[in-house]
């Protein structure tokens, strides 16, 4: 770690400089918050907390080697910062779980002010056909270089490999920390920012403190489906299929991606963000009914299928797919209703033409499992948000400790919505660090 002129410099990629021991930190100070966790929300909470009082020391630690993996990763290395939707209330449409906890600090600080945020700090973003927000550089490094050159200037001290075994409160207030260096540090007000509760030890810190976790389970992962004519026709995709669980009163429309393990893409993803809990009861073995042409019903799909048959009767019925359908996946549908690769239209029977017609608006699947990427999972569950005033992301249970991002119970569906959360929880908790409970109910607004 490099000092110079009250701003603490971190070289590129020198790790290094991060695992030595604190140098020169007093056992106790009255003025200093420590923030648990080097991700998106711990790095806008500390940076909001340092810009807020200058005289608040601000640490941040991180139990991993860097900082920000998962905003590296995230977006195929490109970063979904946040999503188009730029109403309060219309933005917490996309949430699975916490909806209503974070309607009032999104008309605080929501995807407007994340893109104000970035832009101020010469990070434009771009947005997509989807909504979804990117960099205009589509690197994820943009947005890391951006966070860390804030923290420097706002003199945040930054520290990897410092993860937090216990913490404890002090006998005259305040929190004692023990760290996985075998070190201990004090502090007056506690942000825990580490993350979704993906293994059992994950949230621990907070259940120490007297909090309650509602039970993690996965959240936006894709379906195992055992089907061979599925799987060979990985690599497809379709613009807009409904995807549905039959009895569970899960039904999503999106885009659907083919892949070699089964089936993928938005409509996927949403499917497992609202059924997270209800698909865990299931223990992932669920049949799954999928319309490939929702925008026709079954008489229009069957007006379409008289149509070949009367313009076409020589041609192959393999051979001519209802547009949007990808004619490979058009072949194996046909196929799967009992027509074979040979057939021309003049020889389609009327019981054969009702057996497509039925294939391709309720095509059945047996889903035998779940994959999801291992750093870039999303988990259903967290701190139970009761125990959180939303107003400063401080807890109901233990004053002065704080929360921010998934460690709360909160998901949302894929497209920036998990990021914007962080943003958001992040900037609110930063602020209610900086200025304490006394502040807090004077009503004094720190500033943007």
């Amino acid at each position: 770690m490099r000092c110079r002129a009250g701003l603490v410099f971190l070289a590129p990629l020198l790790w290094s400089d991060f695992v030595r021991p604190f140098v020169n930190l007093p056992p106790m100070s009255s003025r200093r918050s420590v923030i648990v966790g080097g991700g998106a929300a711990g790095f806008l909470a500390a940076i909001t907390c340092a810009r807020a009082r200058t005289d608040r020391e601000v640490l941040l630690l991180e139990k991993g080697p860097r900082f920000l993996d998962k905003v590296r990763i995230s977006g195929g290395g490109r970063c979904n910062v946040t999503h188009a939707c730029f109403d309060a209330r219309e933005l917490t449409a996309g949430y699975p779980r916490g909806a209503g906890a974070l309607f009032a600090p999104f008309t605080v600080f929501q995807a407007t002010d994340t893109v104000a945020w970035f832009e101020s700090r010469g990070v434009k973003l771009k947005t997509e056909s989807d909504g979804r927000m990117f960099p205009i550089t589509d690197s994820s490094q943009t947005i890391i270089d951006c966070l860390v050159r804030e923290a420097r200037m706002a003199g945040v001290k930054l520290f990897a490999n410092r993860g937090v075994e216990r913490v404890a409160r002090g006998v005259e207030g305040g929190f004692e920390l023990t760290l996985s260096t075998a070190e201990t540090l004090t502090c007056d007000r506690l942000l825990l920012a580490t993350g979704g509760c993906r293994g059992p030890a994950a949230g621990q810190l907070a259940v120490s403190l007297g909090h309650a976790l509602e039970p993690p389970v996965p959240s936006l992962f894709t379906f195992h489906i055992e089907m061979g004519w599925l799987r060979a026709l990985a690599g497809i995709s379709v613009e807009s299929v409904e995807a549905s669980v039959p009895g569970a009163q899960l039904r999503e429309r999106g885009a659907l991606l083919v892949t070699h393990w089964g089936l993928s893409g938005p409509v996927v993803l949403r499917l497992s963000a609202w059924g997270a809990r209800t698909l865990h009861g299931l223990k992932y073995q669920f049949p799954l009914h999928l319309n490939w042409l929702p925008h026709l019903d079954a008489e229009a799909i069957s007006a379409e299928l008289r149509i070949r048959s009367q313009a076409q009767p020589a041609r192959l019925v393999v051979n001519t797919p209802i547009p949007p359908l990808p004619i490979r996946l058009w072949e194996q549908l046909v196929r799967a209703a009992g027509i074979a690769r040979n057939t021309r239209w003049a020889g389609v029977s009327r019981p054969a033409q009702h057996h497509l017609i039925q294939q391709l608006i309720r095509t059945r699947f047996q889903v035998t499992g779940k994959s999801l990427n291992q750093d870039e999972f999303v988990t259903c569950g967290g701190v139970r948000l009761s125990e959180v005033d939303f107003k400063t992301m401080e807890s109901r249970l233990c004053p002065s400790l704080y929360f921010a991002g998934e460690l709360l119970d909160i998901d949302g569906l894929t497209g920036g919505f998990n990021f914007q959360t962080a943003w958001t929880t992040g900037w609110i908790a930063g602020h209610a660090l900086a200025r304490g409970q006394a502040e807090q109910r004077a009503g004094t607004a720190g500033p943007r």
